[in-house]
């Protein structure tokens, strides 16, 4: 998070600080051809920071960087005053002002992929601010060019034009809107979804919903897709065929959830999702993107839903040793079907073949008492492990970037692995390499894992094959009772002082093997291997019966309920 603010900083005071150079240049100095030239880097930092900061206001320095190039325009002229120049500086001025109200006023609107909807108003007035940075650019060469007046003024009436249409489009919307509803609303009516998996998280987590819409269309019902973050719709659109709908306000949901729909599905514990869940008419399941020992994953927010979708009787117990108390009916065991794919090994590999370990450190979290990860303490376990002849996949959290630090030292472990590929030749991967594969082709692809505190080790687990998890606080003895499912690996100090012995077991006779089958079901259900994903079909699926109702609260779940857990 910090690597992010540090980014969205640096864009700030580079685009504010080159537009006022720009404006000064020019007004206070001789030099119009520099001044100019301040303009257009001016612009293009301020394009730059539109990117870096989604939705930013940066009406301030388009204003100074206008101001610098009608100023800079009229003296390349010198011909003293020029109706032409003048109405452009007004058309100008007027797009400066409006840019802001249009885009928010588009910001506003529904935005849908996937239906048969048309509609140019809500794009253009987003890119509106593009727009008006593209026609400064072109004024700008106009004046450096010392071309007439009239030629700017074209450009500025040809997209002010633009902008009046916009500005009429939106307003007809707010004003008079159609009856029946949108169009997105009535596309939705004929294609009757039955079910909607609703998503709101920060940039990069699109993750959590595409690793669920394979089985959400393997249900065989048709649904759709509720977002709340513009910038998930196209990247999520892209991984499904089913609509995908952006919803920006309240009225907006209350729009899209049509009168077919019966359930809405979640993935995670964002703060939107009570907008979705005051729809009591609807079934709300949350099904969790990951199953891990992590705190959040026994959040007490999860009491809200009428259903909890969970991989095994480990995830029901892990909410009562949390003392979070939730309904034992709430409750439904379905598996982690994303493992179905992964290739199960049930007997260790020769000691004598070469061997490939995946290491996936997860993020720092958004508080230290969530930070689990090995980064920092991951370069002499990288070297232990090249020293040792593996090959290494290193597959960072997508969250990584996001702190400068952990960036730093990610890079160190990328530069260890392309230094000792460029010398033996043996094939590691890391980067967007292995962010290209999918969880499940790393862990085909490998014979062991290292990991932190994270789901990856319940989606290993899957596999039999073994594994380490890094104790990164210290915790001793008491690490394996906050997060057992280590108990089914080895466990990595945080000094590395044990790291020889880890590596050994791991790597070596695994003494381990026997128990993990044990935990195996403890934490992804007994279901078997050739139908696994059909557990969380089938709980979907009576979801969507007609008639069905959540059942009444019953007693909150205990400790000693959870041991008897079914696990089918």
């Amino acid at each position: 998070m910090r690597g992010d603010l540090v980014r969205k900083l640096i864009a700030r005071c580079l685009s504010i600080g080159l537009a006022v150079l720009a404006f000064l240049v020019v007004a206070l100095t001789g030099a119009t051809g520099w001044g100019l030239a301040l303009a257009v880097a001016a612009l293009v930092a301020t394009a730059a920071e539109r990117r870096i900061r989604q939705g930013a206001d940066t009406a301030a320095e388009t204003t100074l960087i206008a101001a610098a190039v009608l100023v800079g325009y009229a003296r390349r002229l010198d011909g003293g005053f020029d109706p032409a120049l003048a109405a452009a500086a007004l058309v100008l001025l007027g797009l400066v002002l409006l840019v802001g109200p249009l885009r928010h006023a588009g910001n506003l609107e529904i935005r849908a992929a996937n239906l048969p909807v048309r509609s140019w108003t809500v794009p253009v007035a987003t890119h509106l601010g593009d727009a008006l940075l593209g026609l400064l650019a072109v004024v700008a060469l106009a004046a450096a060019a010392t071309m007439p007046a009239l030629v700017a003024l074209a450009a500025a009436l040809l997209v002010g034009a633009g902008a009046g249409a916009i500005a009429l489009d939106l307003a007809r919307r707010r004003f008079r809107p159609p009856a029946g509803g949108g169009a997105v609303g009535r596309a939705l009516r004929r294609h009757q979804p039955e079910f909607l998996l609703y998503f709101s998280a920060p940039p990069g987590s699109e993750y959590q919903v595409t690793m669920w819409l394979p089985y959400l269309e393997r249900i065989g019902r048709p649904f759709m897709v509720v977002l709340r973050e513009p910038e998930f719709l196209a990247p999520i659109a892209a991984a499904t065929d089913a609509p995908v709908v952006y919803c920006p306000t309240l009225r907006a949901m209350d729009e899209v959830l049509v009168p077919s729909l019966r359930a809405a599905f979640y993935v995670n514990h964002g703060a939107k999702n009570s907008h979705c869940i005051r729809f009591t008419q609807l079934t709300h399941v949350q099904l969790h993107h990951g199953d891990s020992d992590k705190a959040p994953s026994a959040n007490p927010v999860s009491g809200i839903f009428d259903r909890i979708f969970v991989a095994g009787p480990a995830a029901i117990d892990r909410y009562a040793r949390a003392g979070v108390q939730i309904p034992a009916e709430k409750f439904v065991i379905v598996g982690r079907p994303q493992v179905e794919s992964i290739n199960v090994r049930p007997e260790p590999l020769a000691a004598e073949a070469p061997r490939t370990v995946l290491y996936t450190p997860t993020w720092t979290g958004h508080h230290a008492d969530a930070d689990y990860c090995s980064l920092p303490v991951a370069e002499p376990m990288l070297r232990k492990l090249l020293d040792r002849g593996v090959t290494v996949i290193l597959r960072a959290h997508p969250y990584t970037a996001q702190n400068p630090a952990s960036a730093r030292q990610l890079g160190r472990l990328t530069e260890l692995l392309a230094a000792d590929r460029a010398r033996t030749g043996r094939p590691h991967v890391w980067g967007a390499a292995a962010r290209d594969l999918s969880l499940v082709d790393c862990v085909n692809r490998s014979d062991a894992l290292i990991s932190d505190v994270s789901g990856v080790i319940s989606d290993y687990l899957y596999s039999g094959k073994p594994f380490a998890v890094t104790d990164m606080g210290g915790e001793g003895d008491r690490f394996t009772e906050r997060f057992p499912l280590a108990g089914a690996g080895y466990v990595l100090h945080r000094d590395m002082t044990n790291l020889d012995d880890v590596l050994g077991r791991l790597l070596g006779a695994d003494p381990m093997a026997p128990g993990r089958w044990a935990t195996r079901r403890r934490y992804l259900g007994d279901f078997p291997a050739e139908s696994y994903a059909d557990a969380f079909l089938e709980a979907a699926r009576r979801e969507l019966e007609p008639g069905w109702s959540p059942p009444s609260p019953g007693r909150p779940v205990e400790p000693d309920r959870v041991a008897a857990s079914p696990t089918t």
